[in-house]
């Protein structure tokens, strides 16, 4: 007996990492930038972590900013088209895209951004301005390689704590994904996948500039019809 048949993995998840070439010249100013943003936020509560308004785009006009724009903007287009190859329509070449928000972290001192989403957007992402090298980080005597880390949670994270799990499903059982961060990068992933920030210590903070995007047809987004009840 013959038996024949085709493997179909369905929905994955897309996750991309781009590179900024001008992150050498441009990650220095925007860290002067961002403490001097923190130093005069009346609202900044004490501590070594601190998250600021997502206004940077009103708030920052600076053409190194707008270069790091720029670079995030094409970023997501090129995923964006990537992800949704054969899905989007033909010759649809109108699509806009919008940053719905724009703020930066530092965090140092142990300090972490616990498990999250975020809402009303298609993508979302992090760009890494500062931290210490991957080297340096790995010998935290208890934070190892996690140290400073940006960690994605399957979304089937949920249903993993009743499943039965067995060597038949072990394709599940590597729950997360692990980023290492390198200054300069920028990872883009859909808005609805759990991820943090896991705790850091090092000599210079770990600065990041994250944003939420949407992605826009102005006739309208539905690509399917809506099924008859």
């Amino acid at each position: 007996m013959t038996l024949s048949a085709t493997l179909q993995q369905h929905w994955p998840v897309p996750l991309a990492v781009h590179r900024f070439e001008r992150a050498a010249d441009v990650n220095p100013l925007l860290t002067r930038v961002f403490s001097a943003i923190r130093a005069t936020d009346p609202g900044a509560a004490s501590g070594r972590f601190y998250a600021s308004p997502d206004d940077l785009l009103q708030r920052i006009q600076l053409p190194e900013f707008h270069e790091l724009v720029k670079f995030i903007a094409q970023s997501l287009q090129a995923t964006a088209q990537q992800a949704n190859a054969g899905l989007w329509p033909s010759g649809r070449h109108n699509l806009q895209l919008e940053l719905m928000g724009v703020w930066f972290q530092i965090q140092n001192g142990a300090t972490f951004h616990d498990i999250h989403t975020h809402g009303n957007c298609s993508w979302s992402g992090v760009y890494y301005v500062q931290i210490d090298p991957a080297e340096q980080r790995a010998r935290h005597p208890d934070f190892g390689a996690l140290n400073g880390a940006t960690r994605f949670y399957s979304p089937m994270f949920p249903l993993l704590g009743g499943a039965h799990i067995d060597m038949g499903n072990a394709f599940l059982q590597q729950a997360t994904l692990d980023v290492t961060p390198q200054e300069g990068e920028l990872v883009l992933f859909p808005s609805f996948l759990p991820h943090k920030a896991m705790p850091y210590v090092g000599e210079r903070d770990r600065i990041i500039v994250s944003f939420n995007a949407q992605i826009r047809a102005p006739g309208g987004d539905q690509l399917f019809r809506y099924a008859g009840a």
